[in-house]
């Protein structure tokens, strides 16, 4: 890599467990940014496992979640990121001068049906497809088409 090529914009997501939101928005900004993103996600308090309906609900979009597993936040992922976007964890985000901070409030998927999660599901998806925009990256064009 030469010295002219810019670096990739990061982006942090983070939600209190790490289990729903957060990952969904992971997945959509991976597939979509088709690796011209670097994507972190984390939690202030991971849960146990993703939630297997946030799983479902993106296989049915055709991005595989399944092998994620949530991760605690830490001081080095806020620092390494250029925007930071919380889902819901309150107070236990750390801030840093400089950063890009958004607050997405968004339904939590923890505990609901498909049925329910799809909606957030959709909703996040919009909101990645914004944020390429903002970042001045293309969505990969096999990856808009639903």
């Amino acid at each position: 890599m030469s010295s002219d090529t810019p670096s990739r914009p990061s982006v942090l997501f983070v939600c209190v467990h790490n289990a729903g939101r957060s990952q969904m928005a992971a997945g959509y900004l991976r597939h979509l940014s088709g690796g011209a993103v670097e994507v972190r996600s984390a939690g202030s308090m991971p849960g146990a496992q993703i939630n297997p309906v946030a799983v479902e609900a993106m296989l049915e979009e055709g991005i595989d979640i399944r092998a994620e597993r949530p991760k605690v936040l830490t001081t080095a992922a806020v620092e390494a990121s250029d925007v930071v976007i919380t889902m819901g964890c309150g107070d236990a985000c750390p801030f840093y001068p400089g950063k890009r901070y958004e607050d997405w409030v968004l339904e939590d998927p923890a505990g609901q049906g498909l049925e329910a999660v799809r909606p957030i599901r959709d909703e996040i998806r919009t909101r990645i497809t914004t944020l390429l925009g903002e970042l001045g990256v293309q969505p990969v064009a096999d990856a808009t088409a639903r």
